[in-house]
């Protein structure tokens, strides 16, 4: 009898201590949260009062401002068309997807699908390793060795720095993230669909073009759009090897220039207030805008992809 006595004192003495433990980790998550929304929100509406400044403090056209092919910041009658940086950013972006893209799904689909166990042990060690390795490594080398060898491979009429060589670095650098989220796509496919195309009389290879893939799709478009959004954002690589140019792309060796590197480039060499600050700014509005593009992308994705 006292041991049950006992038995009964405790429980609600436990049940209140699991609900006070239950009501500090709601509050404590719920403090998280607020203080991300918080961060989130400072950081566009600082963001964005700096470079809608632009246009309703300084009286930049957002027309010149958007399509406008001059770059000017000094003089007695500047000029500030960022369409040239707008478009290197999205070009380079573009071609370094399009080369990373295929080569990112061909391992990963070696990874999961041709050889599990050899290329799980033996590639994704190296994918690792390539997302590891900090940016201005990648720009020192191409920097070093691939403009180099751009210009001998054109005879000497380039230098090397341009589109091309932006576009390969950069698709080594998002080559690991779109091969990790093909991986993980390939990975949570259920084992019965494959079982079920072989069943039918499918090889390995139909069963990966006809089943695997188009069933994947979204996901593996997920991880090139992820990949684009990281080209996109890119900047000390990308500066070292393209020239830094401020006319818009005509070809893969001419110079051009990227939103991030004229950011970066002429951020310190303005003073805070001026035209030339808040119009940089304006450009770090365009990178946040491209962001929640890329986002909103990403989640339509996603919603496609449920099975």
């Amino acid at each position: 009898m006292e041991n049950n006595k006992a038995a009964a004192d405790n429980k609600p003495r436990g049940f209140a201590r699991h609900r006070r433990e239950d009501m500090i980790g709601k509050i404590y998550t719920y403090l998280c949260v607020l203080m991300l929304i918080v961060v989130i929100v400072a950081i566009v509406y600082f963001v964005a009062s700096k470079g809608l400044a632009t246009f309703f403090k300084d009286g930049v056209s957002p027309i010149e401002f958007l399509f406008g092919t001059n770059w000017s910041p000094d003089g007695d009658n500047p000029s500030f068309g960022a369409l040239p940086f707008i478009g290197g950013s999205f070009v380079v972006s573009m071609l370094a997807a399009l080369i990373a893209g295929p080569l990112s799904i061909c391992a990963a689909l070696f990874m999961t699908e041709i050889v599990p166990g050899k290329g799980k042990r033996i590639l994704q060690p190296v994918i690792e390793l390539l997302s590891g390795i900090p940016s201005v490594v990648y720009g020192f080398i191409g920097l070093t060795v691939l403009v180099p060898f751009i210009s001998t491979l054109t005879g000497g009429d380039s230098l090397g720095y341009g589109v091309a060589a932006g576009a390969l670095v950069l698709s080594v650098m998002i080559l690991p993230t779109i091969t990790s989220i093909a991986a993980d796509a390939l990975a949570s496919l259920p084992r019965g669909m494959r079982e079920a195309s072989y069943a039918l009389g499918a090889t390995r290879w139909q069963t990966i073009y006809r089943v695997v893939l188009p069933t994947l799709a979204p996901s593996l478009w997920t991880g090139v759009i992820l990949g684009i959004a990281r080209a996109f954002g890119e900047a000390l690589a990308v500066q070292m090897v393209i020239g830094n140019a401020p006319f818009l792309p005509t070809s893969l060796l001419t110079s051009a220039s990227t939103l991030t590197s004229v950011i970066t480039l002429n951020m310190t060499n303005t003073s805070t207030g001026s035209v030339q600050n808040n119009v940089l700014w304006s450009m770090a509005l365009m990178l946040l805008f491209m962001t929640f593009v890329f986002i909103i992308i990403v989640r339509l994705l996603q919603r496609r992809n449920k099975l």
